[in-house]
């Protein structure tokens, strides 16, 4: 029960947010919201932390799955239940079945199309009983990120699954003779996810069956107003990764990320409802943010992170450039 209660799952209550959902609360203080946290910073430089260090140390806040239950599909270990959802599971034998190494998916269900229709039939059922709350879109089930698809299930239901879920986040680049600038994005007011902060150029979750440079143009078109042939010259310059306890349950993310340089006569525009603005800023000034703050969205800071290293704005090849950078390879 332990873990049920670092993990915050409430059986009957989906919370709106997670308390990292909105600005960034300090670590040990999960209720907690604030703009600047200057408090933070203070204390892990007196510690002889990089004060980046909290943004990855905030998205990698469990430290053991001791107390959770694997869930298996054909054998391979997908995800992590809490006591309590398993505990649900016994409910659906045909679709479920347990044993001494946790839950695993019923043997009948031998392809990924019978597995996914399965799973949504009890993740219908768990959300009417206030496990999660369904987001309408189903994301593909890997045992790693790399490996072949076994099923697919509603995205609001991953993380009380504990499955790996995987996005795209682009860097919008300007090089200008007086440095390199950023394009950020401000989030709409009204997101469930970290609303009001500052984002990517482009960012989104990968949906079953597209790839990440699929879901890259889709969501710049849909969200930056970027046609098709401008995305597709983004380059893939590697991935962060995390392990994060939530209210919601275990959020095992891969973030692929990318660079795209924009000539200066381009202007992303919101496309949709889910940025209100785009705003050019030196790099600096990102670094800035990132380091003093808590204005930009939880998993953003790793991206940024890591394209300030790559960068040179944080020396690689210091002390605090590889701690940094091992930092962002801590998930799946």
């Amino acid at each position: 029960m332990a873990a049920l209660g670092r993990l915050g799952f409430t059986h009957g209550k989906t919370p709106d947010r997670s308390p990292q959902d909105g600005a960034e609360a300090p670590p040990g203080k999960p209720g907690r919201r604030t703009g600047h946290l200057a408090e933070p910073v203070r204390a892990a430089l007196q510690k002889g932390m990089s004060p980046f260090q909290r943004h990855i140390d905030a998205c990698n806040n469990l430290p053991s799955p001791a107390g959770l239950v694997p869930f298996r599909i054909a054998e391979a270990q997908v995800g992590w239940l809490s006591a309590e959802l398993a505990q649900a599971l016994t409910f659906f034998p045909r679709e479920s079945h347990f044993d001494a190494a946790g839950v695993a998916m019923a043997g009948r269900l031998r392809g990924p199309g019978a597995r996914s229709e399965a799973l949504a039939t009890v993740a219908a059922s768990l959300a009417g009983r206030g496990f999660f709350r369904l987001r309408g879109e189903r994301f593909d089930i890997r045992a790693a990120a790399e490996g072949p698809v076994l099923a697919a299930l509603d995205r609001g239901a991953l993380p009380a699954f504990g499955v790996i879920s995987q996005g795209v986040h682009v860097n919008g680049l300007v090089r200008r003779p007086e440095g390199l600038h950023l394009w950020i994005g401000w989030r709409a007011k009204d997101k469930a996810v970290a609303p009001g902060q500052l984002d990517n150029l482009v960012a989104g979750g990968i949906p079953a069956g597209l790839s990440a440079e699929e879901t890259l143009v889709k969501e710049a078109g849909e969200e930056a107003s970027l046609p098709p042939e401008l995305a597709l010259r983004a380059r893939r310059t590697g991935r962060v990764s995390y392990v994060m306890a939530t209210e919601r349950g275990m959020r095992r993310d891969v973030l692929h990320c990318f660079d795209l340089d924009l000539p200066e006569d381009v202007t992303p525009r919101p496309g949709d409802d889910e940025v209100e603005r785009f705003e050019l800023w030196p790099a600096q000034r990102v670094l800035e943010t990132v380091r003093d703050t808590g204005r930009v969205k939880f998993n953003v800071n790793l991206v940024l992170i890591d394209l300030f290293l790559r960068e040179g704005l944080i020396d690689p090849a210091s002390e605090e450039g590889r701690r940094l950078r091992a930092g962002l390879e801590q998930g799946p």
